[in-house]
C-alpha cells in the first residue's frame, strides 16, 4: 500500500505543474468568452490552488490501474467518480458553474460522455495493439 501511496505523490507531483498552465488558458478562454476583464486577487489564489490540486489528483489518480486486485471495472468506476468529483468541486469553487440541478446535469452528462469517449479511445487503441502483438506471436511461432 505504501508503494501505491508514494506512486499517487509522485504522478500527482508531476501533473501539478500543469495546473496554473490549465488555468491561464481556461482564464483566457473566458476572457475572450465573456466581459471577464478583471480578476480579484482572491480568484487568482483559489483558481491556482485549486488547479493545482485538481491536477495533482488527476495525475495520482491513474495509479488506481496498478492495482493488481482491484477488477478493472471497479478502478474505471473508482477513476471516474473521483475525478468526476473533483472537477466538479473545481468547478463550483471557482464559480465556472453555477448552483442548480440543470447546470449540475449538463455538466454531468459532459463529463460522463467525455470519459466514455475517451475510455473507448483508449480501448480501442489497446485492442488493436494487444492484436498487433498476438500476430506476431503467432507468426514467430509459426517460424519456429
Amino acid at each position: 500500500m505504501k508503494k501505491i501511496i508514494l506512486e499517487f505523490c509522485r504522478r500527482g507531483m508531476v501533473a501539478c505543474g500543469f495546473g496554473p498552465l490549465v488555468l491561464a488558458v481556461v482564464y483566457l478562454v473566458l476572457q475572450n468568452q465573456t466581459d471577464l476583464q478583471t480578476l480579484e486577487v482572491g480568484e487568482v489564489c483559489v483558481g491556482i490552488v485549486s488547479l493545482t490540486v485538481l491536477a495533482f489528483v488527476v495525475g495520482g489518480m491513474n495509479v488506481v490501474y496498478q492495482i493488481e486486485r482491484l477488477p478493472l471495472m471497479i478502478a474505471v468506476l473508482i477513476h471516474g467518480v473521483v475525478l468526476y468529483v473533483c472537477y466538479l468541486a473545481t468547478y463550483l469553487v471557482n464559480g465556472w458553474l453555477e448552483s442548480g440541478v440543470t447546470p449540475l446535469l449538463v455538466f454531468s452528462a459532459i463529463f460522463v460522455f467525455g470519459y466514455l469517449v475517451i475510455w473507448l479511445v483508449i480501448h480501442s487503441v489497446v485492442k488493436r495493439n494487444t492484436n498487433r502483438l498476438n500476430r506476431a506471436l503467432k507468426e514467430k511461432q509459426n517460424q519456429a
